[in-house]
């Protein structure tokens, strides 16, 4: 009885992606421990599967990982079936949410570890540790309760990407057919979800990634990148890629080679990355990328508020003055830039936070008329437990805070707070929601996403002439009409479901 059962709850409605968290940890026990994979994304009822296997009496250790969000819907009630029915077995969590909120897990009674960070490394050790009964206070990157309380071991370096054993598709093909994994979507046909990087370089105020990697960043080699791109191609008919990595395009050296390599392979391939460290980006280099198959990027624009980005800490140089520039520089190469902006942050009074939100309502559209093909997703501000940052300090005073019980996190309130859709934060009032939600139904109106590949012209061409009038004259408020049809045609928000 030493197997180890992995767990990757839903996450998605549909297109579930290859699940390369779990992967990653899976890769880090081949040959050490057996294991089984349960994805619940592609499982009618994820617990039945669960139980059929902790029944064998087979299994000591349950890895789930787990995001803000739809996760959370599973993995809770399921983790709390296993410590109630099968209390031998050891419970261990990896992901942003419980990085982020270590104690509302583990107060809970029934999560035993988290992994808090890469679990190449910690994730075996502790298994090891474990299985001999042996000592792992000075295992890196966990976090259990201990006699004091809590306790969080010290942070591991990131690892040497290339040197980390290879993803076991194989494996994961005996469990789930892998070409399930590769759905129709904007950038193709058979799209391949792909993580060639860990970390981010940048400490901004507003991410989740910021507690964990602390300003820190390393990449896989392009080459290496490109052979398992090749291989899922070559062996499971991949056309397309959507790079999943916290910021793709910290090396333009790493990009341009892996351009180069891809372009032959003819793929369509999509990531997130920075306007401050792409618009330094020699012309050379976006035109390669664009030829190799770069057909979008998403950036975080966040605000037209030159004050707010420096209360974000968004580092680098961004600033109102490039997001503009960006967007009309990246329709010279016919890149779609991908904005997300951040509506409703803090502010000293309501007035200022109503100032805010129509000034950046404002720069939406002026950034619009630079470049139309500009996709925009709009998020309403979400505290995120960044230590010493201005604005979560603002976020403190201001009697904002996290729910105290696990269960909590599932109702359904807090679920689209993970998603940015309802901030449940006191200093915006219903006014200020409603207003950027209209804005946002008239905005996806008049310029539908390009991503919803299920929305024909002509669908297209009746929502925009009906938000026309709105639009331009900025009458906003309850757009019935354009919500019952964004509604009857289900309409696709790439922020909430991809593409």
């Amino acid at each position: 009885m030493n197997k180890v059962l992995l767990f990757n709850p839903r996450s998605s409605r549909t297109k579930p992606r290859i699940p390369n968290s779990i992967l990653s940890v899976a890769a880090a026990i081949e040959g050490l421990f057996e294991y089984a994979i349960v994805d619940g994304n592609l499982e009618t009822d994820p617990w039945a599967k669960i139980y059929s296997y902790l029944a064998t009496g087979q299994f000591k250790y349950f890895g789930c990982t787990c995001m803000p969000g739809p996760q959370l819907k599973q993995s809770i009630p399921i983790s709390k079936q296993i410590r109630e029915q099968f209390p031998e077995v050891w419970i261990i969590w990896g992901g942003y949410f419980p990085s982020n909120q270590p104690k509302v897990v583990l107060y809970s009674g029934f999560v035993d570890f988290i992994v808090n960070g890469p679990g190449e490394k910690s994730f075996p050790a502790l298994l090891k540790a474990l299985e001999n009964d042996d000592n792992y206070t000075s295992i890196p990157n966990l976090v259990y309760m201990g006699e004091q309380g809590i306790i969080k071991t010290g942070k591991d370096e990131l690892y040497d990407q290339d040197a980390l054993p290879s993803l076991p598709y194989e494996t994961l093909n005996s469990f789930y057919p892998l070409k399930r994994y590769l759905g129709k979507t904007y950038l193709g046909t058979r799209t391949i979800a792909y993580h060639s990087s860990m970390g981010c370089p940048f400490k901004c105020s507003f991410c989740a990634v910021v507690p964990i990697y602390n300003a820190r960043w390393r990449g896989k080699s392009a080459q290496l990148i490109y052979q398992d791109i090749k291989y899922l191609k070559d062996k499971y008919g991949g056309n397309a890629i959507e790079f999943h990595d916290n910021n793709f395009f910290v090396s333009e050296k790493r990009t341009v080679e892996f351009a180069q390599l891809i372009q032959p392979e003819n793929m369509i391939w999509w990531g997130e990355g920075r306007i401050d460290t792409i618009d330094k980006y020699a012309d050379r280099s976006l035109e390669i990328m664009r030829e190799s198959g770069c057909k979008m990027i998403f950036f975080g624009a966040e605000t037209g508020n030159d004050e707010i980005l420096k209360k974000m800490d968004k580092g680098g140089t961004q600033s109102s003055a490039q997001i503009r520039a960006f967007a009309g520089r990246m329709a010279k190469f016919d890149i779609i830039p991908e904005y997300s902006f951040v509506l409703g942050t803090p502010a000293d009074t309501p007035e200022q936070v109503m100032k805010q939100i129509d000034q950046d309502i404002a720069f939406i559209k002026e950034i619009k008329s630079i470049n139309p093909k500009t996709e925009i997703i709009i998020y309403l501000y979400s505290p995120v437990p960044t230590e010493g940052s201005e604005l979560y300090k603002k976020v403190l005073e201001s009697g904002f805070h996290f729910p105290e019980k696990l269960e909590d996190w599932i109702s359904p309130h807090w679920e689209n707070f993970d998603l940015r859709k309802n901030p449940l934060t006191p200093w915006l009032t219903p006014e200020m929601v409603d207003k950027i939600k209209d804005f946002e139904i008239v905005l996806n109106g008049y310029y539908p996403t390009v991503s919803d590949i299920r929305l024909s012209a002509f669908k297209r061409g009746i929502m925009r002439s009906l938000s026309a009038v709105r639009y331009k004259s900025g009458l906003y408020r309850k757009p019935y009409e354009l919500k019952v049809l964004q509604l009857l045609w289900k309409y696709r928000q790439p922020e909430i479901e991809g593409f």
